[in-house]
């Protein structure tokens, strides 16, 4: 009896470690897959567009504020990437920001959040 009770925890064990190390490489595949998808060069030069004329009426034509809060790196610093794209996407309830989800998707909005945090503000027009 031991011994079977030993092999079915063993079989337990290995299937455990085999699902921990598929569920692994997964979310590595996830990741990379969303580092890679970095939009098109048009597209860029479109979301660079928008994020200027729309976020800009806004957030002030260079990102330091204006009927919303600055856009700058400074003031990015500290708020978490995520939760960025999100604003971005759904907007905020009970503010003027409105959902952008219509018109760019997530990878779109990464992209712009990494944009943004890194001085967006700060490229050439």
């Amino acid at each position: 009896m031991m011994v079977a009770g030993s092999g079915m925890k063993i079989w337990r064990d290995r299937t455990v470690d085999f699902v921990a190390a598929l569920v692994a490489a997964a979310a590595a595949a996830a990741a990379s897959a969303c580092a890679a998808a970095e939009p098109s060069a048009e597209r860029q030069r479109e979301l660079v567009n928008l994020v200027r004329q729309d976020c800009g009426s806004c957030h002030g034509m260079t990102f330091r504020g204006g009927l919303g809060p600055p856009l700058t790196p400074e003031a990015l610093r500290e708020k978490p990437a995520e939760s960025l794209a999100l604003t971005i996407l759904n907007g905020r309830a009970g503010t003027p920001m409105p959902p952008w989800r219509q018109f760019v998707s997530e990878a779109e909005a990464n992209w712009i959040v990494e944009k943004l945090q890194k001085g967006f503000a700060d490229e050439a027009h």
